[in-house]
């Protein structure tokens, strides 16, 4: 799997694959968020992190509609953890109100939302882009 780190100035392949499942957008260019386009033998989806140090928020994995139900998910998210590892992240930290059993078979734990720590709690997905009925789901990662 073939990943690239998308310039912030350039989203909106991403913007709209995440629009068209339904997925938030609205800050998709503050700071502290990084994205990433997955390529194999052509695109298969994005993925993303936000947030700054450890603890780091996973943001919009989203497979591209044509290539689902492939197992393309799994590499993106494994191909996704690898490159956080790099970047010092310990554990990733995700929402989701559709895909909890996808991210619970990949080692995710649901978790009590009034354990996450500060800098996960005060990001805009956490305070107001997701419902508060979205699962919360930790997982630690692996050094890299």
């Amino acid at each position: 799997m073939q990943v690239t780190r998308l310039d912030p100035r350039a989203l909106s392949g991403l913007a709209a694959m995440l629009a068209g499942s339904g997925l938030p957008v609205a800050d998709l260019s503050e700071a502290e968020r990084i994205f990433f386009r997955f390529d194999d033998d052509r695109l298969a989806g994005y993925g993303g992190i936000e947030g700054s140090g450890a603890d780091r928020l996973l943001r919009s994995l989203v497979v591209i509609p044509d290539r689902r139900r492939e197992g393309i998910g799994r590499a993106m998210l494994a191909a996704l953890e690898q490159e956080t590892a790099t970047l010092g992240v310990e554990r990733l930290h995700l929402l989701t109100t559709t895909a909890a059993k996808f991210f619970k078979a990949d080692g995710y734990a649901v978790a009590d939302r009034l354990t996450a720590p500060a800098s996960i709690t005060a990001s805009r997905e956490f305070t107001s882009l997701c419902p508060a009925n979205a699962a919360f789901l930790i997982k630690t990662l692996d050094p890299a």
